[in-house]
């Protein structure tokens, strides 16, 4: 292309490009604006379109466009605090679990849980696994300590291995 715009031809000539086709009048559509729009509306009985805030969640800090109805019935619900979706649905379950609680006990668990996460998992999700990891394990040795403790031997009170019987018979019967 040259440095007008305009094509060369194989054998050097300029050639001017086509002009752009002309729209015919037809094609051409009137726009209607949001305003007749919402005149349409009120005559067709739909009613009009309610203001929509961005409200944020107490707990993990998400953010969720709602009515201001929606927002005043879930703050209803939970004591004054608007949490979202998600975390309401946490603070059920952790109300299930654990009923003595209540709604206050459970609401204030999950927000401690989100406020760890939010201080340390999100800037350092590798060390928040971990601490997860322990935490973990720390449940399972204790939940099996109370299930059944194992036997302790009477050297340096460290947990002898139990068997209830030998596979060696068993192997040497098949063998012979």
């Amino acid at each position: 292309m040259a440095a007008n715009g305009r094509r060369k031809s194989v054998s050097g000539s300029v050639v001017k490009p086509p002009p752009p086709p002309k729209l015919a009048q037809a094609s051409l559509h009137r726009t209607l604006s949001d305003i007749s729009l919402d005149f349409h509306r009120e005559e067709k009985g739909l009613g009009t379109i309610t203001e929509v805030e961005k409200a944020k969640c107490e707990c993990c800090g998400m953010r969720e466009e709602c009515t201001m109805e929606y927002i005043e019935k879930v703050r209803e619900k939970f004591l004054g605090k608007w949490i979202c979706g998600l975390c309401s649905e946490a603070v059920k379950e952790e109300r299930e679990k654990k009923e003595e609680n209540g709604l206050e006990g459970a609401l204030k668990e999950h927000m401690s849980a989100c406020l760890r996460f939010n201080k340390l998992g999100r800037k350092y999700p590798a060390l928040f696994q971990a601490e997860a990891m322990r935490d973990m394990l720390r449940k399972s040795t204790r939940r099996s300590q109370s299930i059944s403790p194992k036997p302790m031997s009477t050297m340096n009170n460290k947990p002898a291995i139990s068997r209830t019987s030998s596979c060696m018979p068993a192997i040497t019967r098949d063998l012979n």
